[in-house]
């Protein structure tokens, strides 16, 4: 019997709870894979109820997840304070949402679980208890870093052939100039081309890279950046072995036949890249880090705590997530 994957709690006062029992409720129709899910026992029981699921739930190692899996919730405990208050983040909870994720990063890094899948964090929360990463993606990175070297992680979103990355993530738009720089687009290019094969089976990989400008540019005459630093990073890329094309204006570059013609795509800031994603997949698109050692995927979709609580709330990106790591971890064996 295979691992099970890892499947983190996330803030409690969110919909990552919500959308966890949901799936586990609908998991012989979605024929999902075994998990078992690292976070507090007792308040998951209380957020089935709220929500009219009739779930048994039962503390367990994940060595155990697997047969459990057919009747009962494997849940593995993480004890402390976590009360079922929908909506209501309480930072009390959140050394519960830190251990979750750190205790799913060590059992996979041991072979016990087989990918990480994470429900969303409230980072407001975490903060007051200490957490000092930007979010989940670094977070991870230094949990898995190997020789106390963290690899750069890469915030990949995807759905179906079409997959993502920007280069830049959660930084003020006139900051990015500056950030865009060769070394890091010679890195992240590296990071995917190498995950693209060993993760998604795809031999050799080709890569888009959109421009920075308008019109990538236009040789200059809108912005030196694509000229003077992207062209020539895509030039060293290829003398790396990555067949990585561009740079390539935005605009026209997610025209679908033009994507289509290539496995990923590499752009430059946040919005570039996530607005094409969540135009033709905003509830079912997964965010999936390259550059791990291990499969790390999550719904690509914040807490909603205006939903948490209420049943309301699409399990489809969640789900994704859960069949995207599944999959991966697959093509990986």
């Amino acid at each position: 019997m295979k691992a099970p994957l890892a499947v983190t709690m996330g803030e409690p006062a969110g919909i990552g709870p919500d959308l966890i029992l949901t799936l586990f409720a609908e998991r012989h129709r979605r024929n999902l894979p075994a998990f078992i899910v690292f976070g507090h026992a007792g308040f998951l029981a209380a957020r089935a109820r709220r929500l009219g699921l009739d779930i048994a739930i039962v503390e367990c190692t994940p060595a155990d997840a697997g047969s459990l899996f057919a009747d009962r919730l494997p849940v593995f405990p993480i004890a402390g304070h976590v009360v079922d208050r929908p909506g209501d983040a309480d930072a009390a909870a959140a050394p519960v949402v830190i251990a979750a994720i750190e205790a799913a990063v060590a059992a996979t890094l041991a072979g016990a679980c087989r990918a990480v899948v994470t429900a969303p964090i409230n980072k407001a929360a975490l903060y007051q208890a200490g957490f000092r990463h930007p979010g989940h993606t670094e977070f991870l990175a230094d949990l898995t870093a190997q020789g106390g070297v963290p690899k750069l992680p890469v915030m990949m979103l995807a759905h179906g052939d079409l997959r993502t990355v920007p280069l830049t993530i959660h930084v003020p738009i006139k900051d990015v100039p500056g950030l865009v720089t060769g070394p890091l687009i010679v890195e992240t290019l590296a990071v995917m081309a190498e995950d693209l094969r060993r993760r998604f089976g795809i031999a050799a990989p080709k890569i888009a890279v959109a421009g920075l400008n308008p019109h990538a540019g236009e040789d200059g005459a809108i912005g030196r950046e694509d000229v003077e630093i992207i062209a020539p990073a895509l030039a060293l890329a290829r003398a790396g072995g990555i067949d990585a094309v561009g740079p390539l204006p935005a605009d026209t570059l997610f025209y679908p036949p033009h994507w289509r013609q290539f496995d990923a795509v590499l752009a430059m800031y946040h919005d570039q890249a996530l607005i094409p994603i969540k135009t033709v997949a905003f509830d079912a698109g997964v965010n999936v880090t390259l550059g791990l050692p291990i499969v790390r995927t999550s719904p690509d979709h914040g807490t909603a705590f205006g939903l948490a609580g209420s049943g309301k709330a699409s399990p489809s990106s969640f789900s994704a997530a859960i069949e995207m790591a599944h999959t991966m971890t697959m093509q990986e064996a």
